[in-house]
């Protein structure tokens, strides 16, 4: 089989949802291919490891096996193994342990400087650990 272009295999394997997703996400540079930043028309190989940057967490595949049509989710661990670190599966927890403000009720939405105080708490929680 012939290689296959980037957007297309990352549509097929269900790392997207639509191959023009895969596309846009390749063209803002959220996806690289062995550490290099790649154009929807590059054609991927056997071997290959592509990380896909999908909100805070990074995913990493590589590619085991060729494929142009879009597989059923079961059938995808034959095409792509995900190799993703599990620091970067841990950053899916961190929306979990956020922190509960109690208002008491009928106070309306909060004040402009109550509302600076919790983005700038909500701002401590989530870069303290990147640092």
């Amino acid at each position: 089989m012939e290689d296959i272009r980037l957007d297309k295999y990352l549509w097929a394997v269900r790392v997207f949802k639509t191959r023009s997703d895969a596309a846009d996400a390749i063209r803002t540079n959220k996806v690289t291919v062995n550490g290099s930043y790649a154009k929807p028309s590059r054609e991927v190989k056997i071997g290959d490891v592509i990380a896909v940057r999908k909100q805070q967490v990074t995913y990493s595949y590589k590619v085991l096996d060729l494929v142009s049509s879009r597989q059923p989710a079961k059938n995808v661990p034959v095409y792509c193994l995900n190799v993703t670190p599990q620091e970067e599966l841990d950053k899916l927890n961190i929306p979990r342990e956020t922190i509960f403000v109690f208002r008491d009720r009928g106070t309306g939405r909060p004040t402009k400087k109550e509302r600076r105080e919790l983005d700038s708490l909500m701002d401590d929680l989530y870069y303290d650990d990147e640092e």
